[in-house]
């Protein structure tokens, strides 16, 4: 897949479906909270400047402080492990699964471990493998892939839900929110309390104490990290601060450009394993740091990426993700972000069309708690995909054509005289329909003001002349 057709082409079947239309409300419903919540606490902006200083400052010693981190953590008996790649990360999982015999895994919400496809890799050995976020757990049961960072089933309504879990659960058909809820609870309570291991991401790592720290809306992160006797922790290299005061930092800003809330409803913070005096925790806690790309990305032009803390605001104003749904851009992160975090993991081909699938609004950097300018690296993205030669002919060719002739004003004259003439019988009442050639996929969806008859030049000459 070498040309913008792969996006477009998973674009054009969602735009204007059931799933593209929950994916608006829901990310409006989002925006909307965000614009409340920010609206109401006035240090914001001060407290967005202090948080990218405080992302920026970790990507730049992220070295020294992953190594005070694993000290740390390895002082109050947790183990720390290091990961190059998806494959290394799956298998060290498998590795401590075997060794603590666990074969009945619990897992709370982690995109990390949607990036290394855990998930099919532990079903392939034949384990029992459980999400417990409750949208990760509908699209589990969906056979589905989740549609945003943090409201996995922003695509699927609650009638959807009702019938998914009356076909796979058994329960009585029912669309009310509520009873949805108590339903996967009374299913999941059984799954936490035989389960021998919990595997879960990790918001922030504390480089200055060893400690973990989940950000979650539901009890479910808790029971994963505590109820089994192993515990797993997924880390992407960059998501650490150097202590608590920085971490606090992150924390005022991410609940409420996630969700609109001022704090989440579970801020969950592990140092080590149980302890002989502690009620309930973990026999065993291991912390897997993964790397899979970010040392290329941090090495590279759009390094900043890497400061995201995963608060999904990015993705609800975008009015590309608004449109298509997260569905649409084919991988793990959707939306601006994984407009350009994709191509940096996975490589360019065949990721680099995502940075054409924005419209450089700006809206996205406007809402980032940590100001990454976003619009900045796409257009990055898109002069490396140019330079590489990738952008189909027809459009290379035009784009120079087009340089070429508004940098020239007697051509562009011309050029507006012709397009004002042969527009004509392809409009009706002064709005183009239906363009062919490439120009079709814009008039698929929308409609195009007529070239006007007089240009804005032409006509003040003509009133210089009377």
């Amino acid at each position: 897949m070498s040309t913008p057709v792969t996006f477009l082409s998973r674009a054009e079947a969602l735009i204007g479906t059931h799933e593209a239309s929950a994916v608006a409300s829901g990310a409006r419903v989002f925006n909307d909270r965000r614009s409340m919540a920010v609206g109401e606490f006035p240090a914001m902006d001060d407290m967005r400047d202090r948080a990218r200083r405080v992302r920026l400052h970790a990507l730049t010693h992220l070295d020294r402080l992953l190594g005070r981190f694993a000290d740390e953590l390895e002082a109050v008996g947790g183990h720390v492990h290091w990961a190059a790649d998806a494959d290394e990360a799956n298998k060290i999982v498998t590795r401590i699964l075997t060794e603590t015999r666990s074969r009945r895994i619990v897992k709370s919400k982690s995109m990390v471990s949607e990036e290394i496809r855990l998930n099919h890799h532990l079903e392939g050995l034949g384990l029992e493998v459980v999400e417990t976020d409750l949208g990760e757990f509908i699209a589990q049961l969906a056979g589905d892939a989740p549609s945003h960072i943090i409201a996995p089933v922003m695509h699927m309504t609650r009638q959807d839900i009702g019938r998914l879990f009356a076909e796979k659960l058994g329960s009585a058909y029912t669309e009310d929110p509520l009873q949805l809820n108590l339903i996967a609870r009374k299913h999941l309570r059984r799954v936490f309390l035989a389960a021998d291991a919990g595997i879960s991401g990790v918001n922030m790592a504390i480089a200055s104490s060893g400690s973990v720290v989940l950000v979650t809306n539901e009890g479910n992160g808790r029971l994963t990290t505590t109820a089994p006797r192993v515990h797993v922790a997924l880390m992407g290299m960059e998501r650490i601060v150097s202590d608590w005061g920085d971490a606090a930092i992150v924390l005022e800003t991410l609940a409420r450009s996630a969700t609109g809330q001022r704090l989440s409803v579970y801020t969950n913070v592990i140092t080590g394993p149980r302890r002989v005096d502690d009620p309930d925790g973990p026999e065993e806690l291991h912390v897997i740091v993964i790397d899979n790309g970010r040392s290329s990305v941090l090495a590279g032009p759009t390094a900043e990426i890497l400061a995201c803390i995963r608060c999904g605001a990015c993705l609800n104003v975008c009015p590309v993700f608004r449109t298509a749904g997260g569905h649409a851009y084919g991988t793990v992160y959707s939306g601006p972000v994984g407009s350009v975090l994709t191509p940096g993991l996975e490589g360019m081909e065949p990721w680099w069309e995502l940075a054409y699938a924005s419209t450089l609004c700006g809206a996205c950097e406007e809402v980032c708690p940590v100001r990454i300018r976003i619009p900045d690296l796409l257009l990055e993205l898109r002069r490396q995909a140019a330079s590489e030669g990738r952008l189909p002919g027809w459009l290379e060719r035009g784009m120079q054509r087009y340089a070429k002739t508004v940098t020239d004003p007697p051509r562009w004259e011309r050029a507006k005289r012709w397009a004002s003439r042969l527009s004509g019988p392809l409009s009706s009442r002064g709005w183009l329909r239906r363009l062919p050639g490439p120009a079709r996929g814009w008039t698929r969806w929308r409609d195009l003001p007529r070239p006007a008859r007089e240009s804005f030049h032409d006509w003040w000459r003509s009133r210089d002349e009377t």
